[in-house]
């Protein structure tokens, strides 16, 4: 074990509040190690009080071990379906609607996510609310924050709101996970650490660990 390892295994041990970004390497489409990782994952967070911030679409954080009220994606999940003209807020689970045709203006149907030519949020606000709901409770408590392969892409769903988060509570340390993008800024100084590496590898690695 290293030493960036055991540092983050020591701040998992003493958290009170763990807080994950799930960004674009973890999109099933580019891993296929990414089941294997979302596995791992769950078991780095098996007791501990948490909540999961993912910029992904493709839903497969929601087949995962991880418990799915402690989940948000705040861009969509396009495996839930809504009507490409938003003539409603409906939004229907897979296979719900089998000739995938809007039931009430005969529009086709299409991805619940930010793609769709009017991205209807009302499938993840009630997921939101909770979530903003056990942040409020994370100030002035020993908060960890692992960013796990978060790019620009969306920068105010995870990357600029998670450096916030840790300028204001002293409490906080974050680790910021990517092969490429690891960079941290001045304002939240040492209680943020870049770690240049993929960040499937490092949580698979890193659960490997915790179960020795």
């Amino acid at each position: 074990m290293d030493n960036m390892e055991a540092e983050v295994l020591d701040c998992l041990a003493g958290a009170k509040k763990v807080l994950v970004g799930i960004g674009g390497e973890w999109k099933k489409s580019r891993h296929s190690d990414v089941r294997r990782a979302y596995d791992g994952l769950g078991k780095i967070l098996d007791g501990k009080d948490y909540f999961i911030v993912t910029t992904n679409t493709d839903a497969a954080v929601y087949d995962s071990c991880l418990d799915k009220e402690r989940i948000v994606a705040p861009c969509g999940n396009e495996t839930w379906r809504q009507c490409s003209e938003a003539c409603t807020k409906d939004i229907w689970e897979p296979g719900e609607i089998p000739e995938d045709i809007c039931p009430h203006c005969g529009a086709p149907l299409t991805g619940n996510t930010r793609e769709a030519k009017t991205y209807i949020e009302e499938g993840y606000m009630p997921q939101w609310q909770r979530y903003t709901r056990w942040l409020a409770m994370t100030i002035n408590r020993e908060l960890l924050v692992l960013e796990l392969g978060e790019g620009f892409e969306t920068p105010t769903v995870i990357r600029w709101p998670f450096e916030k988060t840790v300028y204001f509570n002293r409490k906080a340390r974050m680790y910021r996970v990517h092969e490429s993008l690891s960079q941290v800024t001045q304002e939240i100084g040492s209680r943020a650490v870049a770690v240049a590496e993929n960040s499937l590898v490092f949580i698979s690695r890193l659960s490997a660990l915790c179960r020795m």
